[in-house]
C-alpha cells in the first residue's frame, strides 16, 4: 500500500504516474457489426416501458425503453434482475454505461462472460444502458425524404469513398506488412486515414469483404442524418432519463443509484460528480466505480489519439458520423490471423491470453457502434491542458471533482493502452482522499490489463468483479 498526499493507492504493478472463469457454455454467434449496431427503427407499444417481446439479441431479463425528454430517442435499458442463491437483497440499483461507441453486449458476452448477470448473481437488480444511436435504441422522428435526398447522395459518396480508400489501406498494408515494424504501421495508419476521408482510392482485394458491410450500413443512412449530438447530450439527457427511469421502477428509500461506468462511461460518471459540485446538488449516486476512465489524457501516452484522424476530415466532408463499427469488423480478420500485420489493434482490447479467441471476436465484430463527428470533436478536449470541456469549451469538468463526497472505486489496467493508469490517477488525484480508493490490476510477470479485460477478461470474474462488490455493497446503505 502506497499514499500520495490523501489519496489512498493500492497498487499491483508497475505504473506511469508519480511515484508516490469457466469456458462460455453458449455458441458464439457474430452479427454483422452493421446490423447489430445501426438497428433499423422499430415500434414498441406506447413511449416507453418493458417490451413484452424483446429480440434474440437482448440476453438480459428485460429489455426495457424510456423516452428521452425533447427528443425523438427511446433509450434501451437491459435489466438483469436479482438472482442470488442466498437471497441477498441489496438496497440500491446498479447501472452500468457502456464505453465510446460500444452497445450492451459487452458487458454480456456469453453466459460465461457476462459481468451484468455476474453483479445480478450478487443480488444487484443491474441495468445496463444504451445511449442514443447505440445497440437497440431508438428514434422515431420521421425523415423528410424530400429535403434530404440531396444530403443522402452525398452522404454515400462520401462513404463510398471512405470504404474504397480504407480497403485500400489495408490491402497496402497488408503489402508492407513483412517491411514494416508496429509502430510504422501506427504511424502510417494515424497518416493516411486523413486521405481517406478527403478522396479514397479505387482497390481491391479486401473490397468486396468491406463493401458487404457498408452496403448495409447505407441502407441505414436515415438513421444517420439523425446522428447530431455530442458528450453533453448523454451527460445531461440521456443518462438523467435512464436513472430516473430505473429509480421509478426499483423505488430506492433514497432515491439513489449505484454506478459503474467503462471508459466513455466512466467520463460521464466523472463529469456528473463534477456538475453537481460546481452546481452545489445533492447527488443521486451512492457510490460509482469506474473502470479505465479519466477526464484528463494530456499527460498520457494513450492511443485514444488515433481516433483524431478521423474527426477534421470528417467535418470537412460534412459527414455526421464514423462508422467505427464498420472499420473494426472490416480490420479485425487482418489483425488476428496470418500475417498479422494489424497485430497492433488486438492489445487496444485485450492482453495476450486474456480474451479467449472467440470472445474476442464475438465483442470486436458486435460491440462497436457508429460514432457521431461531433461527439468526437467534444472527446477530443480530453488530450487539452485541464482535460474534457463541456461544447462550448466554457467549463472544464475535472476543475470541480474536488467537491464531491461521492465514495469512488477507480480501477486501472496496468497494460491499457487506451486510457493508461497514468491518465487515471490524473483525474483520481483530484477527489478528496477518503472518498476515493486507487487500484491498479495486473502483476509485473503477468497476468496484465488492457482497456477491455477489466469488463470481460478471463481472469475478471476472479480478480475484478470481487473487489467491485466489496466496494458497492459497503457503500450500499441506506
Amino acid at each position: 500500500m502506497k499514499h500520495v498526499g490523501f489519496l489512498r493507492l493500492e497498487v499491483r504493478s508497475p505504473t506511469h504516474f508519480p511515484a508516490g472463469s469457466p469456458r462460455p457454455d453458449a455458441p458464439v454467434i457474430v452479427h454483422s457489426a452493421a446490423k447489430l449496431n445501426m438497428r433499423a427503427v422499430s415500434s414498441i407499444a406506447g413511449a416507453g416501458g418493458k417490451v413484452s417481446d424483446k429480440p434474440s439479441i437482448c440476453t438480459a431479463d428485460e429489455l426495457h425503453y424510456v423516452p428521452v425528454p425533447d427528443s425523438h430517442w427511446r433509450l434501451a435499458l437491459w435489466r438483469y434482475r436479482p438472482s442470488s442463491p442466498v437471497g441477498i437483497k441489496r438496497n440500491h440499483p446498479l447501472l452500468l454505461l457502456s464505453g465510446l461507441g460500444t452497445n450492451a453486449i459487452g458487458y454480456d458476452l456469453a453466459p460465461g462472460s457476462s459481468f451484468a448477470r455476474f453483479m445480478s448473481v450478487q443480488g444487484f437488480d443491474t441495468w445496463i444502458l444504451e445511449v442514443r444511436g447505440a445497440g437497440l435504441s431508438e428514434n422515431d422522428e420521421a425523415v423528410n425524404r424530400s429535403d434530404d435526398f440531396l444530403l443522402r447522395e452525398k452522404l454515400k459518396d462520401a462513404f463510398v469513398h471512405i470504404a474504397e480508400g480504407f480497403s485500400n489501406l489495408l490491402n497496402e498494408a497488408l503489402a508492407r506488412a513483412r517491411q514494416d515494424s508496429a509502430a510504422n504501421q501506427v504511424r502510417n495508419w494515424s497518416q493516411k486515414l486523413g486521405n481517406i476521408f478527403a478522396g479514397g482510392q479505387k482497390s481491391v482485394g479486401l473490397q468486396e469483404q468491406f463493401s458487404l458491410l457498408m452496403d448495409d450500413f447505407q441502407k441505414q443512412l436515415d438513421l444517420i442524418l439523425k446522428y447530431n449530438w455530442d458528450f453533453d447530450h448523454y451527460l445531461e439527457e440521456d443518462v438523467p432519463a435512464a436513472m430516473e427511469y430505473v429509480r421509478t421502477q426499483c423505488k430506492p428509500k433514497d432515491d439513489r443509484l449505484l454506478a459503474i461506468g467503462h471508459s466513455m462511461g466512466g467520463i460521464l460518471l466523472y463529469a456528473m460528480l463534477s456538475q453537481n459540485g460546481y452546481k452545489g446538488r445533492h447527488s443521486e449516486l451512492a457510490s460509482i466505480v469506474t473502470l479505465g476512465s479519466s477526464l484528463d489524457y494530456s499527460t498520457s501516452r494513450s492511443s485514444l489519439r488515433l481516433l483524431l484522424p478521423l474527426v477534421d476530415p470528417a467535418q470537412a466532408l460534412s459527414v455526421p458520423v464514423v462508422p467505427l463499427g464498420a472499420f473494426m469488423a472490416a480490420a479485425f480478420p487482418l489483425a488476428s490471423r496470418p500475417p498479422y500485420f494489424l497485430s497492433w489493434l488486438n492489445p487496444q482490447v485485450s492482453a495476450q491470453n486474456m480474451m479467449r479467441p472467440e470472445m474476442l471476436e464475438k465483442l470486436v465484430l458486435n460491440n462497436f457502434c457508429t460514432i457521431p463527428a461531433k461527439l468526437l470533436v467534444q472527446l477530443r478536449t480530453v488530450f487539452q491542458e485541464g482535460g474534457l470541456r463541456n461544447r462550448n469549451e466554457t467549463f472544464i469538468y475535472k476543475h470541480h471533482l474536488n467537491k464531491s463526497k461521492v465514495p469512488i472505486l477507480a480501477l486501472a489496467g496496468d497494460q491499457d493502452l487506451i486510457c493508461p493508469p497514468e491518465a487515471v490517477y490524473e483525474t483520481v488525484k483530484l477527489v478528496p482522499g477518503r472518498f476515493v480508493k486507487f487500484k491498479v490490476l495486473g502483476e509485473p510477470r503477468g497476468p496484465h490489463y488492457a482497456h477491455y479485460d477489466l469488463v470481460g477478461g478471463r481472469l475478471a470474474p476472479k480478480e475484478v468483479y470481487p473487489c467491485i462488490v466489496e466496494f458497492l455493497q459497503h457503500h450500499d446503505l441506506t
